[in-house]
């Protein structure tokens, strides 16, 4: 592949496994929020213009969800209006774009795993702003490809693994939600998975462009995936204060929040996997490649 990648949001989780997992396919230009600040549209065209890409990945979002009710003209300046934007300027220039929203889009009734043709119903200003996002983004005529994720997390950046292990070195109980549901997704997985189907693009042969869900598989909640962390800690020798019956299940309602979670984050990956030929591995196996990096001595 020769043609020249724009990856935006290089220095978050997301975009640092990006970088590693791209730069086999040619020439990466990784710009941060520094040199690229998704709330400013100018700079967005500048950018691109300046930088002639075929392919551009857009990494960066506003991700505090609970800020986001108090702050929705930012979240929506970067989530909501950004990828239109994009869009715009990516179909001018006839580039691909590949863009990252969220299981956040759906409002978690449904009793099985959404598929990307299920109504989204968000129930928080960051879920309502990727959606608007996505829209956005597949009216402005560009070549795209929008994967959904859940529950991102790697050894780069701040996320529930980390948490969770911290707290567990300051606590001696903690109380964690028992009854939301998803897939574990780690940012290596979701740049691998990027870099394998950038791979089978090629701009003058048709391609699938589109919608995807992309987690990893299967499924669990939060208080099991925090026991999971807090075992392989105790595992590695790890020095923690919290209790051996520490770890405590509770309901969500028992953890009020300013932005409301879907129960069922739960994302169906086969409609990518058959397009795109690709076995999507466990959750559990993730997060142990992340905590074996984490908990290296």
């Amino acid at each position: 592949m020769n043609t020249p990648i724009l990856l935006l949001g290089c220095n978050g989780q997301l975009g640092f496994e990006l970088q590693r997992a791209l730069a086999p396919l040619g020439q990466v230009i990784a710009l941060d929020h520094h040199a690229c600040d998704l709330s400013d549209p100018a700079a967005l065209r500048r950018q691109i213009t300046e930088h002639r890409p075929g392919i551009i990945v857009n990494a960066a979002a506003y991700t505090a969800v609970d800020r986001a009710e108090s702050e929705p003209e930012m979240a929506n300046a970067v989530n909501a209006l950004a990828p239109g934007v994009l869009g715009e300027a990516a179909a001018r220039a006839g580039a691909l774009i590949v863009h990252y929203s969220t299981d956040y889009v759906f409002d978690g009734q449904s009793a099985e795993p959404y598929q990307e043709s299920d109504a989204p119903n968000p129930l928080n200003v960051y879920g309502q702003s990727k959606l608007a996002g996505e829209q956005a983004l597949r009216a402005s005529g560009a070549k795209h490809l929008i994967f959904r994720t859940s529950w991102v997390f790697g050894a780069h950046g701040n996320n529930f693994v980390k948490t969770m292990l911290r707290l567990a070195t300051e606590r001696e109980t903690l109380n964690v939600v028992a009854d939301q549901y998803g897939a574990p997704t780690s940012a290596a997985l979701l740049a691998e998975v990027t870099a394998q189907i950038l791979t089978q693009y090629r701009p003058a042969e048709q391609f699938p462009f589109g919608l995807y869900h992309l987690t990893a598989s299967g499924a669990t909640n939060w208080h099991a995936y925090a026991a999971r962390v807090i075992a392989a800690a105790r595992g590695a020798g790890r020095p923690l204060k919290l209790a051996a019956d520490g770890l405590n299940a509770i309901p969500a309602s028992a953890y009020p929040l300013p932005a409301a979670r879907p129960a069922n984050s739960r994302l169906d990956c086969s409609l990518l996997q058959r397009a795109f030929g690709l076995q999507l591995p466990s959750w559990q196996a993730g997060v142990d490649r992340v905590l074996q990096e984490i908990l290296r001595p």
